[in-house]
């Protein structure tokens, strides 16, 4: 078998993100559905308004997180496909010289779709156990009768079935274009970087700084992965501190627990990725003298700055969000306070954030420290 059960099992980090995506869509969708059964029984001005503003809540939740979260699945699942199809070039290459065409040998990549399978089936199942709960804490103020929960098959495989079929078959097509690589290429696990450089603003550059920029450039996708940890954890920090006025403590403490997850588990998986990469180029820097504080700003000081314009879009995202579920979900609800930016909140949220992410590339650097440099270039 060309991929195995162990592969797709290394990829945790969409089965937490799907995890995440499928456990919040889960609680406001099926919310949705119980609550309107009720509709007709709510006799009160003020628990229809109610009413509209928490279908309304809930229909922005599911859209914004749930299609935030898709797709960054859809980028990390083809980074990881891209990954596996670079790194086992050989393998690959040596079962296309044997006559196996590209479709037979991508269609073993469908397994990559159960780690989505896995991460939305325990979304959902640890979703449903937290439903009544979440009912009770949605109707604080008793303005609806009792909400039952109820178990919706359709919603189930919309939110199961459907993305792990998807996935599994995204991950098929898109393997099948990536082996159109000629089998010389796979062999020798040659890899392009389609990459426009000015030779004017990289001919007198120092050798740091060029190194810097080609191991940004060569790993474009983690880019994309280290921003998106930044915005998590600035996005969903702030929106929690704002929480606890503008609905409760528990749905203040959900919000955040999820945006810490994604966020912890994107920059570790990332970083990671970066050192894989980079391991034999940090081994020959090291041979030829450079510092271990060299190899680290070299290797990693590049995707610094992609973290705090993360954190920046982060604080606005979150800011325009509240501001729209304020002025507009909330408009005919009584007593709802007017949400502003909070610069207290943004500023304690900025200096957890330096903190935090210091520390782990910190941490990474004395992984750097750590490369046996025989082992490495054994490989």
């Amino acid at each position: 078998m060309v991929v195995g059960m162990k592969d797709a099992l290394k990829l945790i980090g969409i089965s937490i993100i799907a995890c995440c995506a499928v456990f919040v869509c889960t609680l406001f969708l099926s919310y949705n559905i119980d609550v309107a059964v009720l509709k007709g029984e709510i006799t009160t001005e003020v628990g229809m308004v109610m009413y509209q503003a928490q279908v309304s809540t809930g229909k922005v939740v599911a859209a914004v997180s749930g299609g935030c979260l898709a797709i960054t699945s859809i980028i990390m699942l083809l980074f990881y496909v891209k990954n596996y199809i670079d790194t086992h070039g050989k393998e690959l290459g040596i079962l296309k010289a044997l006559g196996y065409s590209n479709s037979k040998i991508a269609k073993h990549f469908w397994v990559f779709g159960l780690s989505v399978f896995v991460g939305c089936a325990l979304g959902y199942v640890l979703a449903f156990l937290y439903l009544p709960s979440f009912y009770e804490l949605q109707n604080a103020e008793h303005l609806f009768p009792k909400i039952k929960v109820q178990f919706h098959p359709l919603l189930a495989f919309i939110l199961v079935g459907v993305p792990a079929i998807s996935f599994a078959a995204l991950a098929v097509i898109y393997s099948c274009f990536r082996l159109k690589t000629p089998v010389i290429d796979l062999l020798k696990e040659k890899r392009e970087y389609k990459t426009k450089v000015s030779e004017k603003g990289t001919k007198d550059m120092p050798f740091l700084k060029e190194l810097t920029r080609s191991t940004v450039r060569g790993k474009k996708s983690l880019v994309f992965f280290i921003a998106f940890s930044a915005f998590c954890f600035s996005a969903m920090v702030q929106m929690s501190m704002s929480m606890k006025e503008l609905s409760s403590e528990t749905m203040a403490i959900m919000i955040m627990t999820i945006g810490l997850i994604l966020a912890f588990v994107t920059l570790f998986l990332s970083l990671s990725s970066v050192i894989k990469g980079n391991t034999k180029t940090i081994a020959m820097m090291r041979v030829f003298g450079y510092k271990h504080s060299d190899c680290s700003k070299a290797v990693l000081g590049g995707y610094r700055p992609f973290s705090y314009i993360g954190f920046v879009i982060g604080t606005l995202y979150q800011y325009a969000l509240l501001k729209i579920m304020v002025a507009i979900v909330f408009a005919d609800v009584e007593n709802v306070p007017e949400y502003n930016f909070d610069f207290t909140a943004s500023a304690i949220t900025l200096g957890l954030f330096i903190l935090t992410y210091e520390i782990a590339m910190y941490g990474y650097s004395r992984r750097i420290r750590k490369l046996p440099f025989k082992s490495v270039m054994l490989e």
